[in-house]
């Protein structure tokens, strides 16, 4: 099982590899969002922002989030760890269920080129 230190690290690799792309990725990462990701094994969520092509986590909380974030994103830390490496494809596991994206209708559409 991942823990909460190697999730922030994914957290902050996936922010790494977002602000490195171009054209479309690049503006599809450019939103400036409210976002949690809810670590559904460790019950931790951590809270922040996309903006300026970066996920910046501004706070790690116990449990599930307090507030609804523009972005929301549900998974097990070993599941993020395994995207943010490559090794589990995200349309796939969004799909089956095994990772969680609620957002707006717009922001999903744009966010569909970072996947």
């Amino acid at each position: 099982m991942a823990t909460i230190d190697e999730c922030r690290a994914a957290l902050e690799k996936l922010s790494d590899s977002m602000q490195n792309t171009e054209g479309d990725v690049r503006e599809a990462a450019a939103l400036d969002r409210s976002v949690s990701c809810h670590i559904t094994d460790l019950d931790v969520t951590f809270t922040g922002r996309l903006q300026d092509g970066r996920i910046v986590v501004h706070d790690t909380l116990d449990g599930p989030p307090r507030e609804k974030a523009e972005i929301r994103l549900a998974m097990t830390g070993d599941d993020l760890v395994a995207l943010v490496d490559g090794e589990l494809n995200f349309a796939k596991a969004w799909g089956s269920g095994r990772v969680r994206l609620e957002a707006g209708l717009r922001d999903l559409f744009r966010l569909r080129k970072l996947l």
